[in-house]
């Protein structure tokens, strides 16, 4: 099986409570077809990355280009419906957002050992569902926003996208009381060997996938 790569973001890595990663474009693996058939293509290799998390549940959201946010567990369903956040302090989980230009933000509080994540593109940071998310981690969870670390991944952004959503996520995250926002700055538009662009590739292509979970070892 061709090699997956996949992206860690030096500002998670330093976390011993968390596991973390953005899995890249895989090389050579024809997407250029409609989104159920590439994820189905490239599921086996992201399922080869998620393996070596051990055996634990990937939850995934709807991604609808909303605001909500779901409280979930292990015993959640695969797929939440209706949302674009996930957040949960369960360490049997892996929470995973899909993404082919849109953001997604992993948030961490390694305080009260809580993560979620959550997917924003342009719709999506309209509606402040990185505020939504601040403010259901602190009710469900009571996080408080100075403690999360929070990591933009790659996005699309100008010259090829007209609306830098990035700098908006930015800008709506420090108003929520986030101190620790870190963006890796890449631009999917810019570099189709490693991301898959919906924009660029006019939505035939694959998916990034997004994952985050609390290490296991770490909460025993």
């Amino acid at each position: 099986m061709i090699d997956v790569p996949v992206q860690r973001f030096p500002a998670l890595e330093k976390l011993a409570s968390v596991q973390h990663g953005f899995i890249l474009r895989v090389p050579e693996l024809d997407v250029r077809t409609d989104r159920a058939s590439a994820l189905a293509r490239i599921s086996s290799r992201h399922e080869a990355v998620l393996k070596k998390l051990g055996d634990r549940a990937l939850r995934t959201a709807e991604q609808i280009h909303g605001h909500g946010v779901a409280v979930i567990d292990s015993r959640s369903p695969e797929q939440t419906s209706g949302v674009d956040a996930l957040i949960t302090n369960d360490p049997l989980v892996v929470l995973g957002i899909y993404a082919a230009d849109c953001c997604a933000i992993y948030f961490v509080d390694p305080v009260k050992s809580v993560i979620g994540l959550a997917h924003s593109g342009r719709k999506g940071t309209e509606q402040n569902i990185v505020a939504a998310t601040v403010t259901k981690m602190n009710s469900a969870f009571c996080s408080e926003p100075r403690d999360l670390v929070v990591q933009l991944s790659p996005c699309i952004r100008p010259p090829f996208y007209e609306v830098d959503f990035a700098a908006q996520i930015l800008s709506q995250l420090q108003e929520s009381g986030v101190r620790q926002v870190l963006d890796c700055g890449e631009n999917t538009g810019a570099d189709l060997e490693r991301f898959y662009s919906y924009r660029m590739e006019k939505g035939r292509t694959g998916r990034m996938l997004a994952y985050l979970a609390l290490d296991c070892e770490f909460h025993l």
